[in-house]
C-alpha cells in the first residue's frame, strides 16, 4: 500500500518535521518521563533504544505489510524546541484508507494546547491527501487524550483494543 510521504506541517504555533533518525538525540530528554508511560505502557527509552525505534520507524513497516507509517517531531515555531510526536499508521478499509492517529506531548510542554494542534493539523493534512477515516486509541483514564480525540471531531466506539477505547470519525456508515 503506497500513500503520500510526511512532509513538513506548519500551524500558527507549531512546525511538525519528518522524523529521521538523528531526532533521537534531542527527543530522549523530551521522552524521559515515566509520567508519559501511564497510559502507554512501557517506560522510557534510553538514546540507543530510541535510535534503534526511530531507524525501524524511518525504515517503515515490511513490503508486504499492507499499512504505512508517518511519523512526525513536533516543535515549537518560535524558538524550534521539539515538544513531542505525532504520527499515523494508515491502513486500507471499506470506503478508503483510514489513519489511526497518536501523538505525545512531553510533560513540561503539556496544558498548552500542542497535542490538539498538532493532531488536528496532521488529520487535516491527512483528510487532504485522500484519507478518508481518522482513528485513535485511547485509554480510558487517560481524559487528556479523551479531549484531544473530542476537539479532533472523534467519538468514542464500543470498539476496544488491548484494553483502549477505539475513537474514529463518525461519517455515513459510522454513527456519530
Amino acid at each position: 500500500m503506497y500513500g503520500p510521504i510526511a512532509e513538513t506541517i506548519r500551524t500558527q504555533r507549531l512546525v511538525l518535521e519528518p522524523l529521521a533518525v538523528h531526532h533521537a538525540d534531542e527527543m530522549a530528554p523530551v521522552l524521559d518521563d515515566p509520567r508519559l508511560h501511564a497510559y502507554i505502557g512501557g517506560e522510557p527509552l534510553t538514546l540507543d533504544e530510541l535510535r534503534a525505534r526511530y531507524e525501524h520507524l524511518v525504515a517503515g513497516p515490511a513490503p508486504f505489510h499492507q499499512e504505512y507509517w508517518l511519523n512526525w517531531i513536533v516543535r515549537r515555531a518560535r524558538d524550534g524546541q521539539a515538544v513531542g510526536y505525532v504520527q499515523a499508521t494508515v491502513t486500507p478499509a471499506p470506503g478508503g484508507p483510514q489513519a489511526a492517529l497518536a501523538w505525545v506531548i512531553g510533560m513540561p510542554y503539556q496544558g498548552f494546547g500542542f497535542a490538539t494542534e498538532a493532531a488536528r493539523a496532521l488529520a487535516s493534512w491527512l483528510t487532504g491527501h485522500g484519507i478518508a477515516a481518522i482513528t485513535a486509541a485511547i485509554h480510558p483514564g487517560n481524559r487528556a487524550s479523551a479531549a484531544v480525540a473530542s476537539r479532533l471531531g472523534l467519538r468514542p466506539t464500543a470498539e476496544t483494543a488491548d484494553g483502549e477505547t477505539i475513537w474514529r470519525t463518525p461519517g455515513p456508515d459510522r454513527p456519530a
